[in-house]
């Protein structure tokens, strides 16, 4: 038995650690367990040959930090000197002098880096030296619902080996479930750095991988436009209802949109393709229609595809993006046969991800989206976002399948602490969703949110929920940016600097900051807080502090 005050040491440790910290402990305490008395005495550490390694991440939703976190925590339980360091803040010309270079990196989009990661994959691949003395590990993150899986990792590892540096263990490439692998990869990396065959290492048990993410079929409720007449926009309320539905604040719901039938059709008809032959496609077997329709990228293809397709024809074609019936209007396949052989080198169709812009504390079952149609021309001709058209024609009483995106890099603090959100546009979603949540658990902490757009007449979304929420002390402050409604425009960033003393006021005082939107958006408004910082007396170090909110979890962003 334990002491009274032994447990509840125990039991604070354990509701302090997240999903990946808890696997590590159990995994740890499995090992020591699995020792003699004499090998388990405290302080007693593996044998680390003097070895240091130094372990970098790349993230975007903040799982590489929470992995290489957990890693330097393991390897110094070992005895072994770690150094840990975000790849925007590593010194590249450190890089020849390492001697062990472990690397935890996310990938993004068609196949990028992330942003913080790029100054470090940029330099690696652009400036032709070699590291000869240098040995590697990638531990390369993604999706697999995404066509470009893990493929900032890949050309990293790919890169290091190229550069003539020595890799000690094989790159394990991740997908959303991404614990169990890591560990047995880590454990990998600990067992060369021993030089023995075997460590005794906490033991990873087999877990079984999840078949998929939970897929849920949601009833619409309500559709609303909330841009008034006149405005050059369309953003839509949409409301969700889902049985069982599970999500938290700061979640994401991902679609992956249907093509039109018209455009399945008109392929189908130009290419012969028997519509019902069926194909295996991810370990399931569908139609040729099927596959247009629901499971394949037939819009906008990709350059990489495009050229694909002119080996597969034998024909010169310029690689720029185009739709699927476009490329076989001007280079038409043969026969149905051709077709058929190169179908499933058609990408899979990549999922959209919407931010939730409600909280289950409000609204038990029922999950909330802010969507923006996305509008624009092609050769004069208007177009629209697949998923966003589709989203923004649902009628009540339509259905639609999705998975919720975890992200718990972008949560609400404890409640008695303070939060500024700065979300322009459809970047208000989450921030909905905050301040829903705050409003209906009782939350102490002040908050304090900045939201713009073009009009204040057609353009103020939500605008009677957060008077609302004003008026009921819930919103403390509220700064708005509309930035056509004068002839100078004004964003977001201008109203941050016009309120520099009180928004550093608040961030001395604990305040934790979020951004939602564009990247842009997020780039101009960071500027600003910067000139805020300077503003108010730290302009020696306002970079070191800025990185400071970022590294102690009290800046967080949802950019895209």
């Amino acid at each position: 038995m334990i002491s009274a005050d032994k447990n509840k040491q125990i039991q604070e440790l354990i509701a302090s650690l997240d999903r990946p910290g808890l696997i590590w402990l159990k995994g740890y305490l499995e090992g020591v367990l699995s020792k003699t008395p004499e090998e388990a005495a405290p302080g007693t550490k593996m044998p680390a040959n003097g070895k240091k390694i130094t372990i970098a991440y790349g993230t975007e939703s903040g799982n590489s930090k929470k992995i290489a976190s957990v890693f330097a925590a393991r390897a110094k339980q070992e005895g072994i000197q770690t150094k840990v360091v975000s790849l925007d803040q590593y010194r590249l010309t450190d890089l020849p002098k390492e001697e062990y270079f472990l690397t935890v990196i996310s990938t993004q989009g068609e196949g990028e880096p992330p942003s913080s990661a790029k100054k470090f994959y940029d330099h690696i691949h652009q400036n032709g030296f070699k590291l000869p003395k240098l040995k590697y590990g990638v531990l390369a993150l993604g999706d697999t619902s995404y066509p470009m899986f893990c493929k900032a990792g890949e050309d990293v590892d790919n890169q290091l080996d190229h550069l003539g540096a020595e890799r000690i263990i094989d790159i394990q490439r991740c997908d959303v479930d991404f614990e169990t692998d890591a560990q047995s990869w880590f454990n990998g990396v600990l067992q060369k750095l021993s030089g023995q065959p075997s460590l005794n290492l906490p033991a990873v048990k087999a877990v079984k991988k999840s078949t998929g993410k939970k897929i849920y079929r949601g009833e619409i409720l309500a559709n609303i436009n909330l841009n008034d007449r006149g405005s050059r926009k369309q953003t839509h309320h949409i409301e969700i209802a889902a049985e069982e539905i599970q999500y938290k604040s700061g979640d994401s719901i991902g679609i992956i949109p249907h093509n039109p039938e018209h455009l399945v059709k008109a392929i189908i008809e130009h290419t012969g393709i028997d519509p019902d032959i069926t194909f295996v496609h991810r370990d399931e077997t569908c139609s040729a229609y099927e596959l247009l329709h629901k499971k394949l990228n037939i819009i906008y293809l990709p350059e990489r595809v495009i050229s694909k397709y002119a080996a597969h024809i034998q024909k010169q074609i310029t690689p720029v993006k185009t739709g699927l019936l476009e490329l076989l209007t001007h280079h038409p396949v043969k026969d149905a046969a051709q077709f058929e052989s190169f179908i499933q080198q058609l990408e899979p169709t990549t999922p959209r991800l919407y931010s939730i812009a409600s909280s289950l504390e409000k609204f038990e079952g029922e999950v909330h989206l802010t969507v923006g149609r996305d509008a624009f021309c092609v050769a004069e001709e208007q177009k629209y976002g697949l998923c966003s058209d589709l989203l923004c024609a649902l009628k009540p009483g339509d259905t639609i399948d999705f998975y919720v995106h975890h992200n718990d890099q972008f949560r609400l603090p404890e409640e008695n602490k303070d939060v500024i959100m700065i979300g322009p546009g459809t970047g208000i979603a989450p921030f909905r969703a905050f301040l829903a949540e705050r409003d209906a658990t009782g939350a102490a902490g002040r908050n304090w949110l900045f939201f713009g757009d073009q009009h204040f007449v057609s353009d103020f979304l939500y605008q009677t929920e957060l008077q609302q929420w004003m008026e009921n002390g819930i919103l403390h402050k509220l700064d708005l940016a509309f930035s056509r409604d004068q002839q100078e425009k004004i964003y977001v960033q201008d109203k941050i600097k016009k309120r520099a003393d009180e928004f550093y006021s608040w961030l001395e005082s604990g305040a934790v900051l979020y951004i939602c939107g564009a990247k842009k958006m997020s780039e101009d408004v960071e500027k600003a807080i910067l000139d805020v910082i300077r503003q108010s007396g730290k302009s020696e170090d306002a970079e070191s502090y800025f990185n400071q909110l970022k590294e102690s979890g009290r800046y967080l962003k949802d950019v895209y």
